[in-house]
């Protein structure tokens, strides 16, 4: 099954739904394949996001480091 892109809550919304689904042990082997796949593509997606706002979080703090201080003369 294909994972569209979703958001970071989106994608972990489905991931815990995935997980509490293959906790149950109520699908068929079939399935429980079929959901752990979509649950490797979806972690890899959130894994993704969270390395992309770090990077951006770290960007930020670094722009904030270089600017002055107001009223330092």
């Amino acid at each position: 099954m294909a994972v569209k892109r979703l958001s970071f809550e989106e994608a972990m919304g489905r991931l815990e739904a995935i997980v509490e689904q293959l906790e149950r042990g109520e699908c068929g082997l079939d399935q429980s394949l079929k959901l752990f796949e979509e649950g490797a593509k979806l972690a890899g997606q959130c894994e993704e996001l969270l390395n992309k706002a770090e990077q951006r979080v770290t960007m930020l703090l670094a722009d904030d480091r270089e600017a002055p201080f107001e009223g330092d003369d």
